[in-house]
């Protein structure tokens, strides 16, 4: 991942834990309902993909053992992980594309409300994702996968495609840069894809008059599978956020304006609406900013949020950066990824950081979406997120009117039981993350995720499950609540 050039160590604050008095009337620990959005707390567990779903989308044992170990916390809200709304291969990651995922989900759903009493909200985030190509090596990418041109042909002065093939393999790259144009580069160096504005592409064009139903169909699975909501995926490098952004130039009316970017998402909402009703949480994951050269800013994202929360949605649960645009170059075999650039980290800062230090990075921008919000007569409820690691943090930028829910992920994988600890009053037992990305790591590598904190204790502990390789357990070890 990419590491900001000023390289300073923020340590892991000194925070005060509350008693279990204070965390009664604490703010964070009180109820929020909006519409069918009906919280116990103000916690909130986003969504993070642990690699654990069987290589076709299903539910396995070890994915019902990690979402059941994040409700035994009892948070107010958990959110399972971005969950593919197309009925096509995505590798072990959840799908929900087809009737035949519903009764794993169903488990799934039924795990979580048993391990929190109830207490806990369930919502599944889903998305889709336009394709991406790994990085070929450079003799597969000229003898197979480049489409040879007459500009390609001219560009060497040979017509035979082989031989220009041939020659093609033999430039150097400084020379290939005055044959090949932008995109071909590109899927040289980093894997061949597909944006929102290949317009050439018919599936491409399709993508307005696609995509609702396919939501739709997804929320409705989501429902019957006993979910409380879902959480629409408009976030990051895929395909909504795409046709949020600043760099969609389509000119079919889904791009180029705000009022043409946001329509699409727009048009998704009222689908789901239709199909689930109006006792079905819906709500969706933006980004407060894109963190990107041309990209949307906060004053793209305060629009977005009146609109969204004008348009009916339940939450707006914000995110920043993460995209492919400033993605480090993969590994030839690997696919390029969109945490590992500067705007990767402005999702995911480390304890190493610039001045402004990896806690509460995206405090600020959320608070201002928020005021456009209320602003604007409407009372949807924020969720912030972001390098959230205490109470005293939490709970002034609740009482402050800065957010409404607070989402923290890292922590969370850290120590499942964080907030239990605290309404108990027992902070003092709390692990704490330390942001070394050590979990993003794995993410990144597509390997099983688990924190460096607690996945090598107690291995030999009866009914552990394993990682693949047998060295690391694959959820935290249960918390003496006595």
């Amino acid at each position: 991942m990419w590491k900001p050039p000023q390289r300073i160590r923020h340590p892991i604050p000194e925070v005060r834990w509350p008693t279990a008095r204070e965390a009664a009337a604490a703010m964070l620990f009180s109820p929020l309902r909006h519409g069918p959005l009906a919280l116990a707390e103000r916690t909130w567990v986003p969504a993070m993909v642990p690699w654990r779903a069987t290589g076709d989308g299903f539910v396995t044992p070890e994915i019902l053992a990690w979402y059941e170990r994040f409700a035994r916390g009892r948070p107010g809200a958990l959110v399972v992980e971005a969950t593919g709304i197309r009925d096509v291969p995505s590798g072990p990651l959840l799908r929900i594309g087809h009737d035949r995922f519903v009764p794993g989900l169903r488990e799934l759903a039924a795990t979580v409300r048993r391990a929190s009493g109830g207490r806990t909200r369930l919502l599944i985030q889903i998305i889709d994702f336009l394709a991406i190509r790994r990085r070929p090596a450079p003799e597969k990418y000229f003898g197979r996968y480049l489409e040879i041109t007459d500009r390609h042909r001219a560009a060497l002065g040979v017509d035979d495609e082989s031989e220009v093939r041939r020659l093609l393999a033999g430039l150097t790259p400084e020379a290939l840069e005055s044959v090949l144009d932008e995109r071909e580069l590109e899927a040289l160096r980093f894997g061949a894809r597909e944006r929102v504005t290949d317009m050439e592409k018919p599936h491409i064009r399709e993508l307005p008059r696609v995509l609702p139903g396919l939501f739709a169909a997804a929320a409705g699975r989501a429902r019957e599978a006993g979910f409380d909501g879902v959480e629409l995926h408009f976030a990051h490098a895929y395909t909504m956020a795409s046709f949020l952004s600043a760099l969609n130039t389509r000119a079919d009316g889904y791009g180029g304006s705000r009022e043409g970017r946001v329509r699409l998402l727009r048009e998704v909402l009222r689908a789901v609406r239709g199909r689930v009703g109006s006792d079905f949480a819906v709500g969706c994951r933006y980004l407060a900013e894109e963190c990107i050269a041309g990209g949307s800013g906060v004053e793209d994202g305060e629009y977005f949020g009146v609109e969204l929360a004008r348009a009916g949605m339940d939450f707006l649960s914000l995110s920043r950066g993460g995209k492919f645009e400033d993605a480090r170059q993969p590994r030839v075999g690997r696919a390029a990824y969109p945490y590992t650039g500067p705007s990767g980290y402005e999702c995911m800062p480390t304890a190493v950081s610039d001045a402004r230090g990896p806690f509460g990075r995206n405090v600020e921008p959320t608070a201002r979406i928020r005021a456009a919000v209320r602003a604007a007569g409407l009372a949807t409820p924020v969720v912030v997120a972001g390098g959230i690691h205490g109470f005293d943090q939490a709970e002034e930028l609740l009482r402050a009117g800065k957010a409404d829910i607070v989402a923290a992920a890292r922590q969370s994988l850290a120590d499942p039981d964080w907030f239990a600890k605290m309404r108990r009053g027992r902070g003092a037992e709390i692990r704490r993350c330390v942001y070394t990305n050590y979990c993003e790591g794995l993410d990144q590598s597509h390997k099983q995720v688990t924190c460096q904190l607690w996945d090598r204790e107690a291995l030999d502990e009866p009914g552990v499950q394993l990682s693949t390789d047998g060295r690391r357990r694959l959820v935290a070890p249960d918390w003496d609540e006595s």
